[in-house]
């Protein structure tokens, strides 16, 4: 038997998520910024916690993740699910859309590692799943800001894997491409309100497929729940895990573009060091 702490328990990944793991007898700790939310979405269960988290408030993520320890003893699985998504030109960004995205995205994501970190390492042992996107690995016109804050994430996490390691915790970061849940709803998608006309073939393109794409993506939510679930007993976790064809084509046409930029510019790159 496991103890899950999940953020963003109330929908999307993090209920499907929840739900599975309750199913095969683990514990859940399951938060969202609206504790209620998530009671009615997963029903009354002894092994289920459902605690009030708001990511952004530092002082709240202690105080669950005590909660978490005073209830089930110990923490075994980390699940930073919480965020959401910002469309839009990277000019078209306004200042406060931007700090309320990194704020959830980043910070949130950080104060809820900082504050289950202790209790992981007290008992030498335990896994954190951070919820990347495709995006974590290519930047792409429209989503600029948001990509931003996942390349973020990425580098914390594999940061985070060679710290952790040697205190028995793994740290893996999931790139999930686009699933069928309600990303690109209004309730976890914000669009820039500003619009510029020269940006209307790149980022303004994008606003427009984004609400045809909706409900129609390849991705199968249930069947990454349940890759999620089982992957969290695997023997030996990779730094990340790219999830989707998606996800694993734009990988290998990003791989492919590095290799023929620095066959191209290969001469200049190392002209740079000390002779």
């Amino acid at each position: 038997m496991k103890t899950w702490f999940i953020t963003g328990a109330s929908r999307g990944f993090g209920s499907r998520i929840a739900k599975l793991a309750l199913a095969q007898g683990d514990n859940v700790v399951a938060t969202a910024r609206n504790a209620a939310v998530v009671r009615d979405t997963l029903g009354n269960n002894a092994r289920l916690l459902a605690l009030p988290l708001d990511v952004t408030n530092d002082e709240q993520a202690r105080e669950a993740a005590a909660s978490a320890i005073e209830k089930f003893g110990r923490i075994d699985v980390l699940l930073n699910n919480a965020g959401f998504g910002l469309v839009g030109a990277v000019e078209e960004a306004a200042p406060q859309e931007v700090e309320r995205l990194y704020r959830t995205n980043v910070f949130g994501l950080l104060g809820v590692t900082r504050a289950v970190l202790p209790y992981m390492r007290a008992q030498r042992s335990g896994r954190i799943i951070n919820i990347s996107s495709i995006g974590g690995y290519r930047s792409s016109a429209g989503f600029g800001v948001y990509c931003s804050t996942k390349f973020a994430v990425e580098g914390l996490s594999e940061a985070l894997h060679q710290e952790l390691a040697p205190l028995g915790i793994h740290v893996t970061v999931v790139e999930p491409g686009y699933f069928r849940t309600d990303f690109l709803d209004s309730s976890s998608l914000v669009v820039s309100h500003a619009e510029i006309a020269d940006y209307s073939g790149t980022a303004g393109a994008v606003r427009s497929r984004a609400s045809g794409l909706n409900h129609s993506q390849s991705g199968d939510p249930e069947k990454l729940a349940k890759v999620l679930v089982a992957f969290a007993d695997a023997p030996n976790p990779p730094v990340r895990l790219p999830l989707g064809s998606d996800t694993v084509a734009a990988i290998e046409a990003k791989h492919a573009s590095d290799v023929e930029i620095l066959a191209q510019w290969r001469a200049v790159s190392i002209s740079t060091d000390f002779s």
